[in-house]
C-alpha cells in the first residue's frame, strides 16, 4: 500500500479521534497519535506520542514533517465546557490555536478541525462559543497564513469506544446495569445518529482536493424523535426495560434542529453506504453487554 502522507491527530485517542486514526492507517497514512493518555485502540503502524495541546514545544515537535493535521483534542462535552468555562476556553481555543501555530509554520497541506453543529445554534452554551471562535481563527490563519483547512461539523455520534459522555452509551449502560432508561425532557427532540464508523470514514474522505478550505457537515441519515430512539431499544430489550421521562433540568440542548441563521453555511457530506441505526445500535448493546460484564438477565 503506497504512504499517502504522514498525519497526526490529536485526541487520537479518544472516541473520534480513534476511530479516524484507524481509518487513516487503513488507507496507507503514516498516522501519530498524540494525546495525554495512552490511547488503548492504538494499531502496531500507528505512532503514540503522550502530551499535552497546551504544550507548544510538544505540538510543534509532533506537527514538523507532518502533511495533515486533525485536531479532536479538547472538552466535547457541553455540560463539561459549562461547568468549567475556563478550563474549556483553555483546552478549546487556546489549545486548537496552539496546533494552528504549529501547522502555519510547518506548512501543512490541511489542518483538519472537529466543530459541531451547535456552531449554528443558540444552544450548547460555552461549549458552542469555543467552537465558534476556533472556526473564526481557523479562518483567519487561511487568510493571514495561507493555512488550508477543512472544518468537520459532527451530528450526534455513537458506538464502539464511547464513554459516559456520550448520550447513547449513556442510555444502553443504564438500561443494561438497572433495566430502566431515564430522561430528562419529554423525548421529542429530533436527531440524526451517526454511527462513529461512518464518521471517521466521512472524515477521511474529505482530505479529497474538493474539500480545501470547505465547512462538512457529517451526521446521520435516519432523522428519529429521542423518544421513538428510546421505546426501539425498549423493544430490542423484549420490553423488559422501563422507560422514565424527568422534567428537563438544561436548556443547552437542542429541541427539534441545531440550525438557526448563519452567514457562513456547510455541506454535507453523504455516502452510499451507511450503518443502519437500528443495527448499529443491537451492536453497541452487544459490544458493551461484554464489556460492562453483565452477570443478570434483563
Amino acid at each position: 500500500m503506497p504512504d499517502l502522507g504522514r498525519v497526526a491527530v490529536f485526541g487520537g485517542a479518544g472516541f473520534m479521534g480513534s476511530h479516524v486514526a484507524d481509518c487513516l492507517d487503513a488507507a496507507g497514512y503514516d498516522v501519530i497519535v498524540f494525546d495525554i493518555r495512552q490511547s488503548p485502540y492504538l494499531s502496531g503502524a500507528q505512532q503514540m506520542v503522550i502530551g499535552d495541546i497546551l504544550d507548544e514545544q510538544a505540538v510543534s515537535s509532533v506537527v514538523e514533517g507532518c502533511d495533515y493535521v486533525y485536531n479532536f483534542a479538547g472538552i466535547a462535552d457541553i455540560d463539561e465546557a459549562s461547568a468549567n468555562p475556563l478550563q474549556g476556553v483553555r483546552c478549546n481555543i487556546i489549545g486548537n490555536t496552539i496546533i494552528l501555530e504549529a501547522c502555519a509554520k510547518a506548512k501543512v497541506k490541511r489542518f483538519v478541525f472537529a466543530s459541531s453543529l451547535y456552531v449554528y445554534s443558540k444552544a450548547g452554551s460555552i461549549y458552542r462559543s469555543t467552537k465558534q471562535a476556533c472556526e473564526l481563527l481557523i479562518e483567519n490563519y487561511r487568510e493571514l497564513f495561507g493555512l488550508p483547512y477543512t472544518i468537520l461539523r459532527f451530528g450526534s455520534l455513537y458506538g464502539p469506544r464511547a464513554d459516559n459522555r456520550n448520550i447513547i452509551y449513556t442510555m444502553l449502560t443504564q438500561a443494561l446495569k438497572e433495566g430502566k432508561i431515564t430522561r430528562y425532557g419529554d423525548g421529542e427532540e429530533l436527531r440524526e445518529y451517526i454511527h462513529i464508523h461512518d464518521a471517521a470514514r466521512g472524515s477521511v474522505e474529505i482530505l479529497g482536493q474538493e474539500f480545501i478550505n470547505q465547512h462538512i457537515i457529517i451526521t446521520g441519515y435516519q432523522k428519529m424523535r429521542i423518544k421513538d430512539l428510546l421505546f426501539m431499544i425498549k423493544e430490542m430489550f423484549e420490553n423488559k426495560i422501563e422507560i422514565e421521562f424527568l422534567p428537563a433540568n438544561t436548556n443547552l440542548h437542542y429541541e427539534i434542529t441545531p440550525y438557526t441563521f448563519a452567514p457562513k453555511t456547510g455541506r454535507r457530506l453523504t455516502s452510499h453506504t451507511y450503518v443502519d441505526l437500528g443495527q448499529g445500535i443491537l451492536e453497541t448493546i452487544h459490544d458493551l453487554y461484554n464489556s460492562l460484564e453483565i452477570k443478570h438477565e434483563i
